[in-house]
Formats: C-alpha cells, structure tokens, sequence
C-alpha cells in the first residue's frame, strides 16, 4: 500500500465491493474500484482477505432468519443478544401476512446493501406497497422484512438550530485467539428529517462515539 510514508505491507483485506470488481485483470475488466494485481497476490498467499471469494453466502439477507438457529447448533447455547425478527419472504404462510401488514414492516432485498432495494412500510405510500407487493410475489425469495424498528435519536445541529435525528450503533468484534470488543464503533445517522435510513449513500452520515467509563 502507498501511504505518504512509502510502501506498507498490507497482511489482511476486509472486501467490501463484489468479486466482480475486484482486480481488472482477471474479472471485470473495466473496473475501477478494484486493484491491479490483487488477486495473484491473493493467489500466492501474500494477501488473505477477512471476507473470501465466494462467500456471497455472508452477504445474503435471508441468514438473518437463521442466525439464532446456528448459535444453538453449533454452540449448543441460547443467543444471549435477541436478534430482529426476520420473515422469510419464500415462506408462503409469512409472505402472506407481510403482504397484507406492508405498513407496518420493512422489506429489504436480499442480495442489496447500501439502502437500496427496500421499503420501510410506515413512510411509504400505497402505490409504493403495490409495487414492492408485486416484486415480493414474483420473487420471494429475493426478499426478508423485518418490523419497523424505532431507532433512537441524537442532537444535530442543522440550519443554525438542534434537532433529533435516527442514528444506529455498529460496534466492532475481532475474533482470533481471543474475542476483543473494540471500545468504540460506528454512529450513523439518517441526516433527513424523520428518516430511519442511515446509509452514507442514501444522505446519512456519521457521529463520533465516545465510549464513557466508570
């Protein structure tokens, strides 16, 4: 890696864009979000990357209904963090009862990311649940909802004057010898009045976190 203090060795890569774009040279190759030469550094075993080749698997929505299911099956123990209900829209019986209650549920698709491909019921309008209810039934299982979720709202300073605004928390786990909780994380904020979308490219941004100790 180039840094403004010359060449530093890179030993592990966090992959955050679609194998697709990786390297030109070997995938797409009018790509320009990837590195050159990447992949037969990854080939040689130079490099490793936290998130693999091929594992879309991590990055598949629908795992969401799964994840207390494989605690207790590989771990034998009960989550101690509740995760958010998920419905599987290829379920029949629960596609059903989301179709008829889309204003009370957030739909997301599966495979997107960034905000995209979803629909949070209590803002949408009815036109917006027909149309997302016509995707749902053409392609169940490209989608999972989840109930609307309040998040909680911190100060901003917007136009001269301070007004709440949604943020969410996302906190940092690594997983080696040792499980360390990184003291910190991520604050995102929905900058759009009234909006629960935190994403960076859907307008929202990000707070400092400040992590206080007795």
């Amino acid at each position: 890696m180039r840094t403004t203090f010359g060449l530093q060795r890179v030993d592990v890569i966090y992959r955050r864009i679609d194998d697709d774009y990786l390297d030109p040279l070997v995938f797409e190759s009018g790509s320009a979000l990837g590195a050159v030469g990447l992949f037969n550094a990854y080939r040689a075993g130079n490099i490793a990357f936290a998130n693999a080749l091929g594992t879309g698997v991590a990055d598949d929505k629908a795992i969401y209904a799964y994840v207390p299911k494989i605690i207790r099956y590989y771990l034998d123990q009960d989550p101690i963090l509740e995760s958010v209900e998920t419905l599987l829209m290829s379920d029949p019986a629960q596609r059903d009862h989301v179709c008829q209650r889309l204003d009370e549920y957030v739909v997301k698709a599966v495979g997107e990311s960034g905000g995209y491909g979803m629909l949070i019921g209590p803002h949408s309008t009815e036109r917006e649940r027909s149309e997302f209810r016509e995707k749902i039934n053409a392609q169940p299982r490209n989608f999972i909802a989840q109930p609307t979720i309040n998040l909680s709202t911190a100060p901003c300073f917007v136009d001269g004057t301070l007004e709440p605004r949604h943020v969410d928390l996302r906190p940092y786990v690594l997983y080696g010898e040792k499980i360390t909780i990184i003291p910190g994380g991520l604050t995102r904020v929905a900058l759009r009045k009234g909006s629960l979308v935190v994403n960076s490219s859907q307008g929202g941004g990000s707070k400092d976190t400040w992590v206080l100790q007795n």
